[in-house]
């Protein structure tokens, strides 16, 4: 048997058939498990109608429609200074560092787990890099990359510590990162006193947190993250390692008889989130030039938020690292909009509360249709409360 095929079978048991069910070989596509891949699946034989109707089904284009109808509302409400470059240049660079942070629990969501805790990893290994940073005394590059080789060290091991006690020691991820949210918080306010660290080297302020791309007003910090999104995008959705997330998610178990290892996948996936966060913490130091140990506490949810908004099911199984970026962009539109047309940003929250409440319950709907289809039993959010689904 080839490498490949453990995942295609796994891929065939994701949606509810056996996994010997196409003895022929005939392997099933991406589109089983990623409703966003079914349009690349299809016979395009129905012309441009047939092709635009299969496109405006596709989840991801519809959130970046209602992103896109929002942008347009507030354009119009306040032209001079809403759809300005130096106002969406202010709204990419804020939403950069949670970008880096939602390729992570996208791949984690996908697994149909959760991580409460990247939010306190950020601060943890932004203490320890700073604190690593101080005592080395420079101000170069030199100490910078130490610092950025630590926070994502930090990170890591965080992560697979998560994954660790989620994949072996069967403890829910719900448990598990809600207990290393506040082991990591209260570690860097051990090591700090609780105090902010704010000596930070000024070429990783200067260079990244408020620096452009030479020539242009484009943020570095934007193109970093943007760097992530992309590679991590091509990962998750072209190669076998995603194969193998989406399956995991789908039917841990399936994918277990297949072949699939999945408990060194999960490792890999929170160690993966853990390195995201380890790299955040960097990238916030850069732009705040602080430690910021009180500063994200609702950095979890506000992730955790926005990655469901753009698509991916907290049932696992189904998400896109696009649909993330858009689900990133909707809160951060909607907070810069209220605040320039004079409208209080608590209203931020309410408005993400409803397209939150109103994208899972799209998920759910859509999830008892499928299990209809094939016949199967739904799943709930009760799996969160275990680890086998």
């Amino acid at each position: 048997m080839s490498d490949s095929m453990p995942a295609k079978n796994a891929t065939a048991d994701a949606v509810g058939a056996p996994a010997d069910a196409q003895p022929s070989g005939e392997p099933r596509s991406e589109a089983a498990v990623s409703p966003d891949a079914a349009l690349s699946s299809h016979d395009t034989s129905g012309g441009v109608r047939g092709l635009l109707g299969r496109v405006v089904k596709v989840q991801s284009f519809q959130i970046l429609l209602v992103l896109f109808a929002i942008f347009l509302i507030f354009a119009a409400l306040a032209p001079d200074t809403f759809p300005t470059w130096a106002n969406m240049r202010l709204v990419i660079q804020n939403v950069s560092i949670l970008a880096v942070l939602g390729v992570g629990m996208t791949y984690v969501i996908i697994t149909s787990g959760i991580d409460l805790s990247i939010g306190s990893v950020l601060v943890f290994s932004g203490v320890v890099a700073a604190k690593a940073m101080q005592a080395s005394g420079g101000d170069g590059w030199g100490t910078a990359i130490l610092g950025i080789v630590l926070s994502v060290i930090c990170g890591i091991l965080w992560g697979v510590l998560n994954g660790y006690l989620i994949a072996k020691a069967k403890v829910p991820p719900l448990i598990v990162t809600l207990g290393t949210l506040s082991g990591a918080l209260g570690l860097a306010q051990v090591i700090t006193d609780g105090v902010d660290i704010r000596e930070v080297p000024s070429v990783l302020a200067t260079n990244i947190g408020y620096g452009n791309i030479p020539g242009t007003t484009i943020p570095t910090i934007s193109v970093i993250a943007l760097v992530f999104v992309i590679v991590f995008g091509i990962i998750l959705h072209k190669t076998k390692f995603g194969l193998y997330t989406y399956a995991v998610g789908s039917n841990e178990e399936s994918a277990r008889r297949v072949g699939v290892k999945v408990d060194k996948h999960l490792i890999l996936i929170y160690a993966l989130s853990g390195a995201m966060a380890g790299v955040a913490g960097i990238l916030s130091l850069a732009q705040y030039s602080t430690t910021a140990i009180a500063g994200q506490s609702n950095t979890s949810l506000a992730v955790i938020a926005a990655v469901v908004i753009g698509g991916t099911s907290l049932f696992g199984g189904i998400g896109t690292i696009f649909g993330t970026v858009v689900g990133l962009f909707i809160p951060a539109i909607l907070q810069n909009g209220f605040v320039i047309t004079g409208v209080q940003p608590f209203w931020q929250q309410v408005a993400v509360g409803a397209v939150l409440v109103v994208a899972v319950y799209i998920d759910q709907r859509r999830r008892a249709a499928a299990s209809r289809a094939s016949g199967t039993g739904k799943r709930s959010l009760a799996h969160l409360f275990r680890r086998s689904a």
